[in-house]
């Protein structure tokens, strides 16, 4: 909680990058490859960080009437919900903010690293019998070495939204990257 999970998955979709959930995600699993399911269409965020995105923290609505967290419809401000399954490619784990002057950064996971995060990561898991939670394990261990993991390393700087667009098109870089749409600028460390 507070890393910027949300506020970053609202500034992608600002940008028209189809969002298919914020927050939590169920995975499905076919021959051996792994997919997203499609969430809730929106993004709820903190008055903070709907002024960071869009000027004042009053311009999105309240999810209810007496608490502050506001959401941002995928269907509004150019922002586009992706309302069918997609192919899960890679993780990113939002880390704390880093002064280096390099950051934004994205560093590649070894699997085994990765693993330790989703189960780590995991909702819920506290409610699972001994032999689901074995399963929930097998399941992961599956994704980590199918899918590719990156530590995404935002900066801490003053300039807020500078650090959001830097971060953003480092993201969307990397992912296309992945994807086989784009030469890699620099090449990344195997693991």
């Amino acid at each position: 909680g507070g890393a910027g999970k949300s506020t970053t998955a609202a500034a992608l979709a600002l940008r028209g990058v189809p969002i298919i959930c914020e927050d939590v995600t169920p995975l499905a699993a076919n021959d051996g490859e792994f997919s997203i399911l499609p969430g809730y269409p929106r993004v709820c965020l903190w008055p903070d960080s709907v002024e960071l995105l869009l000027g004042p923290p009053d311009a999105l609505p309240r999810i209810t009437p007496n608490w502050e967290k506001r959401f941002l419809a995928l269907n509004m401000n150019g922002a586009r919900f992706a309302d069918a399954p997609k192919e899960l490619r890679v993780i990113y784990f939002l880390e704390p903010r880093a002064e280096e002057a390099g950051a934004p950064q994205i560093e590649e996971m070894k699997p085994g690293d990765a693993l330790l995060r989703l189960v780590q990561n995991t909702y819920m898991n506290q409610l699972l019998s001994r032999e689901q939670r074995a399963t929930e394990f097998d399941v992961l261990s599956h994704v980590a070495a199918k899918v590719a993991f990156r530590k995404l390393i935002p900066n801490k700087c003053n300039g807020k939204d500078a650090n959001l667009a830097a971060l953003c098109d480092s993201l969307l870089q990397d992912a296309s990257r992945i994807n086989g749409r784009g030469p890699r600028s620099k090449p990344l460390s195997q693991c």
